[in-house]
């Protein structure tokens, strides 16, 4: 073998391995992680274990594809509601009625009536405050939800649990989209053939069943698709009622602060906001506090979300909201209804249209006789009463310039007792029987004999007329027998002219109810109203000729200036002469100046009128003018309980006079169109029938055969 010069030789073997990789470090011992031995499971709990993986896998399965078949079926809907919506533009008024502005005499807006609606405005249109205010009141979260909003109503559930309700009852979590599809009725307008009425259609779409609000659910998704966000606000703004038949923010805005939607301010902005919970119950024309109240709440809201800061709140709070004059005096509601009675229905409680009337209201004189009727109430009847009192105020020529139906004069709706209740007139209607006579050609110092007088009636048997003090006083003239009342005189002058006579210059005058037959008609027996009775009277201050009271002088829709309808007079033909008229007149002037309306006299002005009252004092009148107006005062029960201690000349003289000095004040005295000097003794004019004989007395002995 060759000598490897004391090196041993290398290995075949060691060569292989020169480029094997260096084995791998062992880790110390105590850093070395031991594997836990396996735990064996328990064959009873991994039994129901995986039974329970088994459920869950199979509730998972069912619920996606339940979930996912939801999806669709409500995508479809929202899909079919989505193609049926129309343009944003026809859904802004959506009142099924028109409504009914009033105007006084001046133009002047006094009163509503029917649907109002001021307008369309629009979200970007109206005042900022009145935008935030609605979101921070309705829907806080209005611009972030897609139509429902889950938190709202799982918030809303709660709340109706934790105050013992049920989860549905109470509060709803309706989103301003929702409130919007619902006052759209899910898209179903109003059919006179489906519905008996309008508020039969409102009930039906204001249901709150749970199928109905999957219904209002599906519309409100699919309004979200087809509008945006202020639009579905726009339409919003536009068809909530917002209490005084005022339907969108326009209408509530000018009905009770007297300006457009765009200038509201802050606390006027609250207000109309509060409104929309309840907004008949709070309603600032019905309770102004409780409204204020309420609009404080929602400046508190529009803080707290940010819409106010705090100095601006403050402002808010410290000075609230007020009405405006109009919405405030709430003037006329027995008139504003009187006139919408006379309108035409299709222009009045049916319009579809929305209708200016111009009226004949003076608000001046409507509040004289509001306030003279309140202090003599106040001052001089005793607390408790449950008397009513009903005064109206006219021109000669029937325009009705003021009416009050009842001791409550801030009222709308109610029983009108100056035009709708029929009471006899008692005392009140003598005038009309001397105007029958002086037409007759009597004078106002013609004789008749007061005394003992008894008439035999068919079917009734015998029938003897007293006078109110149960005296006599023999000769008197016809002037000195209204001055006193008497009642044989008058029943003497109406059997001598004529009872049909009389019935018909009564009925001439404006006097439209059935009329007496009997000789009782004289004093009074048969029924009349109030409006009827002033507008006779006013038929005797013009001078004789009739008069229709009114108190419509123009009617027109919105819009056009040509009147569809209108008044300029309420008389008509000529019922006496004026000289008789003239007679008459002097001779109710007796009656306020030391006769039974004293009590009525004006300081330096004259008046003439008479006084009724019919028997035991269910009723007491006084009705009477001055050259400028004609006013009747109208006293009683509405039960027909007879008055205590009042005739016509106590307190209805008394209200009387109130009113009319309030109505003069500013104005001239003026002289009555009366008789100033006692009249010859000359033959009878032409135009007059003559009687065979001027003494009344012979014309009762020949009617009784003597």
């Amino acid at each position: 073998m060759k000598s490897t010069g004391g090196k041993k030789p290398q290995l075949a073997a060691d060569k292989r391995y020169t480029k094997a990789k260096p084995a791998a470090r062992r880790k110390p011992a105590a850093k070395r992680k031991r594997r836990a031995p396996a735990r064996k499971r328990n064959p009873i709990v991994a039994f129901f274990r995986g039974i329970l993986r088994w459920i869950l896998r199979l509730l998972w399965w069912i619920t996606w594809r339940v979930t996912a078949v939801v999806a669709v079926v409500v995508g479809l809907a929202v899909a079919y509601v989505y193609v049926s919506l129309p343009d944003v533009a026809h859904l802004l008024d959506g009142r099924a009625r028109g409504s009914v502005t009033l105007l006084d005499r001046d133009g002047e807006v006094f009163a509503w009536r029917g649907d109002q609606f001021g307008g369309a405005v629009t979200a970007e249109t109206v005042s900022r405050h009145l935008k935030n205010a609605v979101v921070a009141t309705e829907d806080r979260r209005f611009y972030m939800h897609p139509g429902v909003d889950p938190i709202g109503i799982a918030s809303a559930v709660r709340i109706n649990l934790r105050e013992g309700r049920g989860p549905l009852s109470g509060h709803g979590g309706s989103t301003i989209t929702q409130q919007t599809a619902k006052l759209l009725c899910l898209g179903v307008e109003f059919d006179k053939d489906t519905w008996k009425d309008e508020a039969t259609y409102i009930a039906d779409c204001r249901r709150g069943s749970l199928g109905r609000k999957i219904k209002e659910a599906i519309y409100a998704l699919a309004m979200e698709v087809k509008y945006t966000k202020d639009e579905i606000l726009s339409v919003y703004l536009n068809r909530a009622y917002l209490g005084g038949g005022a339907y969108g923010a326009e209408a509530a805005a000018q009905r009770y602060f007297g300006k457009h939607a765009a200038q509201l301010n802050v606390a006027e902005s609250a207000m109309l906001a509060g409104l929309l919970t309840a907004p008949s119950t709070l309603s600032p024309t019905s309770n102004l506090e409780r409204s204020q109240n309420r609009a404080s709440v929602v400046v508190q809201l529009m803080q707290e979300q940010g819409y106010l800061s705090a100095s601006d709140a403050a402002v808010a709070l410290a000075n609230p909201a007020v009405l405006s004059a109009a919405a405030e005096a709430q003037a006329g509601g027995y008139f504003a209804d009187w006139v919408m009675e006379t309108a035409p229905d299709y222009f009045a409680r049916d319009t579809t249209e929305d209708v200016i009337i111009k009226s004949t209201l003076d608000q001046r004189i409507q509040r004289a006789a509001e306030d003279a009727l309140t202090f003599i109430f106040e001052n001089k009847v005793r607390d408790g009463s449950k008397a009513q009192a009903a005064i109206i105020v006219m021109s000669a020529d029937g325009a009705v310039r003021g009416m009050v139906g009842g001791r409550k004069t801030k009222v709308s709706g109610a029983f009108n007792r100056a035009t709708q209740a029929k009471r006899q007139t008692g005392s009140a209607f003598k005038p009309f029987v001397y105007a029958t006579a002086l037409e007759m050609g009597y004078h106002y110092d013609s004789v008749i004999v007061d005394e003992p007088y008894c008439l035999n009636i068919p079917g009734s048997g015998r029938w003897c007329p007293e006078n109110y003090t149960r005296k006599h006083y023999g000769r008197v003239t016809l002037a000195e027998a209204l001055r006193q009342s008497l009642n044989v005189p008058a029943v003497k002058v109406s059997e001598s002219v004529g009872r049909d006579l009389v019935r018909r210059v009564a009925s001439d005058f404006g006097i439209e109810s059935d009329l007496a037959a009997g000789p009782a008609l004289a004093l009074g027996a048969s029924e009349s109203t109030l409006l009827e009775m002033t507008g006779a009277y006013a038929g005797i201050l013009n001078g004789g000729s009739s008069v229709t009271p009114y108190g419509l002088v123009e009617l027109r829709l919105l819009g056009d200036d040509n009147p569809m309808i209108a008044t300029t007079s309420g008389i008509g033909e000529r019922v006496i002469q004026r000289a008789a008229a003239e007679e008459l007149i002097y001779m109710m002037s007796r009656v306020v100046n030391g006769g039974t309306g004293a009590r009525a006299a004006l300081p330096g002005r004259e008046a003439a009128g008479k006084t009724g009252t019919t028997q035991a004092a269910r009723d007491a009148w006084f009705l009477g003018f001055t050259a400028d107006y004609v006013a009747g005062v109208w006293m009683g029960y509405d039960d027909n309980t007879p008055l205590s201690g009042v005739t016509g000349g106590g307190l209805p003289a008394e209200i009387w006079k109130e009113t009319m000095v309030r109505v003069h004040e500013g104005l001239p005295a003026k002289p009555l169109p009366m008789l100033r000097a006692k009249p010859k003794q000359q033959p009878v004019r032409q135009q007059r029938r003559k009687p065979r004989d001027n003494s009344i007395e012979n014309l009762l002995n020949r009617l009784l055969g003597r």
